[in-house]
């Protein structure tokens, strides 16, 4: 599988095109399918759908979401690269929070999420007088089933996200997270509710999806309070797993649990693993 682009797409006009190198999002491309995707490929589809790419929304400046910056600005003279990271390669527009965007008939308000890093920003996306649900694309702030990890932050900040900044939107808001570790997050939602019928039948559907080689992103605000337990800080059997009362600390203990769930004594090099993945290793494998 060459390094690329997977795509998103069949909710309104917006399709969030993440890459496998570096999770973009771009505007008002067409489709229902989960593809990958080099940028070839990419700018072809674009050409196809007789669309043209002006922008790109980053959430965050590490490298598995933003390394395809520079190749695509070199390529499409005039790209806009937005974000809130000056780290973030090809960066043209540094926004804020609450800052809004207008890309034809898309509208987009930017949500300020430091914690995973110190410069996250999340990109709601609505369309006026649309009857389509509004979309978040939440890079590695939420997750279906569970949230990221403080790299550059503290649980509070953390809480500050899920709780204020984007568990107030509305809650048929589509989540369009930068990673498909559904599956894992739900088998560590099942250990700290082992009773939630909610989070029993996610794994199970979540299972069938990753089996049939199909995406799981994305899901609703509505659903995953539900059974994301990094939404749950209230409940009393997420308090009773963790030791704590006070939501924040609850956080806390959670994320540090989830750091730790079925964690492996020796972790594969990841230079080594990504490499695999985007089949450089194909041409030494080959009968």
């Amino acid at each position: 599988m060459e390094p690329g682009l997977h795509v998103y797409g069949g909710d309104s006009r917006v399709g969030a095109l993440t890459q496998r190198v570096s999770h973009l999002t771009a505007l008002k491309v067409k489709g229902d399918t989960c593809r990958t995707l080099a940028i070839p490929s990419l700018l072809e589809i674009i050409r196809k759908e007789d669309v043209v790419l002006r922008a790109i929304l980053t959430t965050h400046h590490h490298w598995d979401h933003a390394r395809g910056n520079e190749e695509l600005a070199q390529l499409l003279p005039g790209l806009q690269v937005f974000g809130a990271d000056q780290r973030i390669g090809a960066l043209t527009h540094k926004v804020t929070h609450g800052q809004e965007l207008t890309f034809g008939a898309i509208r987009v308000r930017c949500l300020f999420t430091p914690c995973h890093t110190s410069g996250h920003m999340c990109y709601f996306m609505w369309e006026d007088d649309s009857p389509d649900a509004p979309a978040l694309f939440s890079g590695d702030t939420l997750f279906v089933g569970g949230c990221g990890q403080f790299f550059e932050g503290t649980a509070e900040q953390m809480h500050t996200n899920l709780t204020q900044t984007l568990g107030t939107l509305p809650k048929d808001t589509k989540i369009f997270c930068g990673h498909e570790c559904t599956v894992r997050n739900l088998k560590f939602a099942l250990k700290v509710e082992p009773d939630n019928e909610m989070v029993k039948e996610k794994l199970a559907w979540a299972k069938q999806r990753d089996d049939d080689d199909l995406p799981t992103v994305p899901s609703t605000l509505q659903e995953e309070f539900l059974y994301n337990p990094f939404l749950r800080l209230t409940e009393e059997p997420v308090q009773r797993f963790t030791g704590r009362t006070e939501p924040v600390e609850v956080l806390r203990v959670l994320r540090s649990e989830r750091d730790n769930f079925k964690k492996p004594k020796e972790r594969p090099n990841p230079q080594a693993m990504l490499a695999f993945d985007w089949g450089l290793f194909a041409p030494f494998l080959e009968k």
